[in-house]
């Protein structure tokens, strides 16, 4: 007696996000926690520490970066770590496509409205090198923030 196997169709279900927000690079050496408190007695803001945000990079690899927010009606503020905490994943940049950040700060809301100004404030912290725009366009690994 032969069986008859059916094939079943695959459908796929395609997602497009809308990006409603701003990235913007930060170059400093500063620890993390004292960027954060740099960032909030500049832009008056409360921007505190939050659990990892882990990625999943293929099956059995995961990697956490570090970041802290500030969330009110109007404003979204993230500051992530570029470099993950594992060491040996040191490679596997949060925003891969820019290597030289230290950190990536997100701006969504009035902030992200008020980008340039934001962008000025940020450059009055003294342990800031240099600032600069991330391109959404142009970044492959904006889905990382989607969450």
């Amino acid at each position: 007696m032969a069986k008859t196997v059916a094939k079943m169709k695959k459908k796929r279900l395609e997602i497009e996000y809308t990006f409603d927000f701003e990235l913007i690079g930060i170059i400093s050496s500063a620890k993390g926690y004292k960027l954060a408190w740099e960032v909030n007695h500049i832009l008056g803001t409360r921007l505190a520490r939050q659990p990892d945000l882990t990625i999943v990079l293929n099956k059995d690899t995961f990697a956490s970066y570090v970041y802290y927010a500030f969330e009110n009606e109007v404003n979204v503020l993230k500051l992530f770590r570029n470099k993950p905490n594992e060491t040996e994943l040191i490679k596997n940049l949060l925003v891969p496509e820019f290597p030289h950040y230290d950190y990536i700060l997100l701006a969504q809301g009035e902030a992200h409205m008020a980008s340039k100004r934001l962008q000025e404030l940020l450059k009055n912290i003294p342990s800031i090198e240099l600032t600069a725009f991330i391109p959404l366009t142009a970044l492959k690994s904006k889905d990382s923030f989607i969450f």
